[in-house]
Order: C-alpha cells, then structure tokens, then sequence
C-alpha cells in the first residue's frame, strides 16, 4: 500500500490566513473559512428548496464547500483585488488553481480519486451546487465585514462596498433570506445575541 500525503496536505490549511493584506481584529484561516462555507452553502440550499421550490442536494453541496479552497494549500490565498485586476490575470490563475487541484487529486489512492474528484475538481461539480457554493463564499465574507467593522476595524469598510455590489450581482432568493435572517446577528454582541 502506498503512502498518501492527501490529508497531510488538507491539514496545513490551518495554516493559510485568509485577507492577508488587511489588519484583522480577529484572524482567519481557509479551514475555519471552509467550515463556515460548508455551513452556509448547506442552509443556502436547504432554503431553495423548501422556500423556493430548489432541488438541490444540501450534503453535497456542503462537501463541495468543505472543499472548495484545498487547492490554496499549494497556492496559497491570493488577495481578490489582485486575483481578479484584469481578465488575463484571472485567467491564468484558474489555469493555476486547476493544475493544483489536479496535484491534490492525485496524491489520493488512485481507488478513491474518482469519488473525490466531483469536489476537488472544479469542472466536474454540477454548475448548481457551485454556484451556491461561490454565493456562501461570498455571503462569508460579508460576514467577516461585518464582525471586523462591529469590532471597530474601518479596514473592511471598503472591502464590505465591494461585497455589497458581488451580492446584488448574485443575488438569489435564498441568498436574501439568509441575508435577511441570519447576516443582522454578525453585527451584534455575545449579549446581544445571548
């Protein structure tokens, strides 16, 4: 049996901060980022269907973004502004993300590679479940504007902007409902919230 560094890999993404270039009251890691991702994708899609007639798989959809930054564990998290500056820049770092999907992909036992590849592989995950998953990434990162801003840290206030706008580009039903259910309690305290 050969050795595998797969998950070796998966956890050294505690290790990867998250808003590298911004001062944070409060850090953050891509597997905490992860967790709260998977958290949110599997209630965005609990939300479509039961409120908005959606039929989605919510397991699935969660294990897609449970996965959906293990690539970072070779490239590292680079900033959005700087991921996304011109067309070309963004297309070169897909290219990036994608050999390194494949990397991870192949460090697993080639039995398992196949029933892992629908969440390491982003051009295999159904178009539906990643969009849901790219709308709680987002939604999570609004959150984390909204913690950081009620802690007092104007560093996120423009980075909230531009949040504003990336969810009215990809605003959803579900997505209104959890914004409008759950996003008010980020703004408040353990008491407030208690």
């Amino acid at each position: 049996m050969k050795e595998s560094h797969f998950f070796a890999h998966l956890a050294r993404m505690k290790l990867i901060q998250r808003w590298p270039l911004m001062r944070s009251v409060s850090t953050e890691n891509i597997s905490e980022h992860s967790l709260q991702v998977a958290f949110v994708a599997h209630a965005l899609a609990i939300i479509k269907n039961k409120k908005f007639g959606g039929n989605t798989n919510p397991e699935r959809i969660a294990i897609l973004a449970m996965y959906h930054d293990t690539s970072e564990v070779l490239t590292g998290d680079l900033p959005t502004p700087v991921k996304y500056y011109n067309p070309e820049i963004a297309k070169e770092y897909k290219k990036i993300e994608s050999a390194a999907e494949r990397k991870l992909l192949s460090m697993l036992p080639e039995e398992f590679q196949e029933d892992f590849k629908p969440f390491l592989i982003s051009e295999y995950a159904y178009e539906e479940d990643t969009q849901i998953v790219k709308q709680a990434d987002s939604i999570c990162a609004y959150l984390k504007c909204l913690e950081e801003l009620s802690a007092g840290n104007h560093e996120f206030a423009l980075a909230k902007k531009r949040l504003d706008q990336t969810l009215l580009e990809k605003k959803t039903e579900e997505m209104d409902y959890f914004l409008n259910t759950f996003a008010p309690s980020f703004e408040l305290s353990l008491d407030e919230i208690s």
